[in-house]
């Protein structure tokens, strides 16, 4: 079912776009920060802006299917109010608000683009300048263990007491911090949501991986007895990061696993 048999949501994608990133910026505008915070944050605003627009120009010449389209919305709409929005702000004094942050942007916002499959619709504004970009993306997309194995050295660096505290004092290191989160994980979701054949088993130990290395660092932080990153911060606020990336951060890869298994096994009865 395409889009185009719904030609109001053309016009209202548009609309959404504006909408949805006032909302969470009247809650949090960078017009109402100052110095790096402002800079950051316009710069963030500005980026998801573009992102959001190129999809919605995309959509008018090469309408997607509408469930993809409302996945790649809804995931968008996401981003704002988890990068932009209150959110954002109590990221800063909260262990456990910084953490739901850093899950939504690698559990939640990353697959969702993945499975919006957006490529078509950037390929119709972008042209062969955009394939340029994406290409050699899309042949990194054949090794989903070392993408897994990437994604891993980001998480684990970003979450050292070291750089946590610098992203956390400095606004600019925290876009660059959400910027490698959402990169490195938007990459392993297109490696494992669409997997070939030959690549399924590789996806399948690629979120085993990941599953088993962000649990672990989730149980360090549910059953360390101090605090291992700010001192403002409380330990039971610090636990509750843990929980976060451990239990309902793990449910992700536990289903996309499980829709891997149940394809691997149905073409295996198949032949």
């Amino acid at each position: 079912m395409q889009l185009k048999q719904w030609p109001w949501l053309n016009p209202w994608s548009g609309l959404l776009v504006l909408a949805s990133l006032s909302l969470p910026v009247q809650a949090h505008s960078p017009l109402q920060s100052d110095g790096a915070s402002f800079q950051a944050a316009l710069l963030t605003t500005l980026l998801l802006a573009l992102f959001w627009l190129f999809y919605v120009l995309g959509s008018i010449k090469r309408p997607p299917r509408l469930w993809r389209a409302l996945l790649f919305h809804s995931a968008c709409l996401l981003c704002a109010l988890a990068v932009v929005g209150p959110l954002d702000d109590l990221a800063e004094t909260s262990a456990s608000a910084h953490m739901l942050q850093h899950m939504l942007l690698m559990v939640v916002i990353t697959p969702l683009w993945a499975l919006s499959l957006p490529l078509p619709q950037f390929a119709a504004i972008t042209g062969r300048w955009g394939r340029f970009a994406w290409q050699p993306l899309l042949k990194l997309a054949a090794y989903p263990l070392s993408l897994a194995y990437l994604h891993a050295a980001v998480v684990w660096f970003w979450h050292t007491p070291r750089f946590y505290v610098l992203a956390l004092e400095h606004p600019w290191w925290h876009l660059v911090e959400h910027i490698c989160f959402v990169f490195t994980a938007a990459m392993l979701w297109w490696a494992v949501l669409h997997c070939t054949e030959r690549t399924r088993s590789w996806a399948l130990l690629a979120l085993l991986f990941t599953l088993m290395h962000t649990g672990f660092l989730g149980a360090v932080l549910t059953f360390a007895e101090s605090l291992l990153y700010y001192p403002s911060h409380q330990l039971a606020d610090q636990q509750l990061a843990g929980l976060l990336m451990w239990v309902p951060g793990g449910v992700p890869y536990i289903l996309a696993a499980a829709w891997l298994g149940y394809r691997w096994i149905k073409s295996r009865v198949m032949t």
